[in-house]
């Protein structure tokens, strides 16, 4: 049962980092997944996330191929895995403006694979590379040039295809939303941000049977409990429920997070 926190550290000190992955790491969590928005440039931050521990996994949860070069990138990929042997996870994603996705992303992996750095070899044990992959062709890419799949905003419905879609070999990274304790606004804000802005979430949830109907108005209260759950035995319950339909790693986010969610979220662990 492997179990993760995902989060973003957008705008926080760097104290606080440190202490947010002490804090997992002694909690016994397997991984910290983070998301690179309007905060630090994520491959800097993956460095002082791993060196503030000394065996938590670190994941970019996604690093944006829209805001790098490939040789940027696969440049700090590989210095992270050799400073840290089997410790990083580079998570990849992202939309470059104007560009369908799929092609873009797959000349960017073109790009990293043809990256010449005869000063950084590739390191032993490789970094994971995975790919934020929802639907069907982006699931394919991840199988054919990637270690696996991170999927984001999605329910073990979503695991369940994406596992068939990947295959038996591939890491498959799954983010589930979660209320330690009720927060219905909380939940519906979380859902409504996503909805109402990105298409390839609206996409993917249609994909999945809901309607137009789900879709409005913040989400339907069907929608809502599928994307975030609430309650100790219902998250426990839910992060089973990934597993069991396939994934590898269920990284955890926490919503209106306080000092004592973590280790509360820690106690739910076998």
């Amino acid at each position: 049962m492997s179990v993760g926190i995902w989060r973003f550290f957008d705008g926080a000190p760097i104290g606080a980092l440190r202490e947010t992955a002490a804090e997992v790491e002694e909690l016994g969590f397997d991984a910290i997944w983070f998301g690179e928005y309007a905060g630090r440039e994520a491959f800097t931050q993956a460095a002082l996330l791993l060196a503030a521990t000394e065996k938590l996994t670190i994941a970019t949860g996604v690093a944006r191929f829209d805001q790098r070069s490939p040789l940027a990138a696969e440049g700090a990929i590989r210095a992270l895995g050799e400073a840290y042997p089997g410790r990083f996870v580079a998570g990849l994603g992202g939309h470059r403006p104007g560009a369908r996705p799929l092609t873009a992303l797959r000349e960017f992996l073109d790009g990293m694979d043809a990256a010449e750095l005869p000063g950084l070899p590739q390191p032993s044990p490789r970094p994971k590379r995975v790919l934020a992959a929802l639907g069907p062709k982006l699931l394919d890419l991840a199988a054919e040039r990637a270690d696996g799949a991170h999927p984001y905003f999605v329910p073990p419905e979503h695991t369940a295809m994406a596992r068939e879609r990947l295959g038996p070999g591939k890491y498959l990274a799954v983010e589930q939303a979660v209320l330690l304790d009720p927060a219905p606004e909380v939940a519906r804000e979380h859902v409504d941000g996503y909805v109402r802005l990105a298409k390839h979430h609206q996409e993917n949830l249609r994909r999945l049977g809901f309607t137009d109907d789900d879709l409005a108005d913040g989400g339907s209260d069907r929608l809502v409990d599928a994307i975030v759950v609430t309650g100790e035995q219902a998250i426990a319950d839910r992060i089973r429920a990934h597993l069991d339909a396939g994934a590898d790693h269920v990284c955890v986010q926490v919503l209106a997070r306080t000092g004592k969610s973590y280790r509360r979220l820690a106690g739910l662990l076998p």
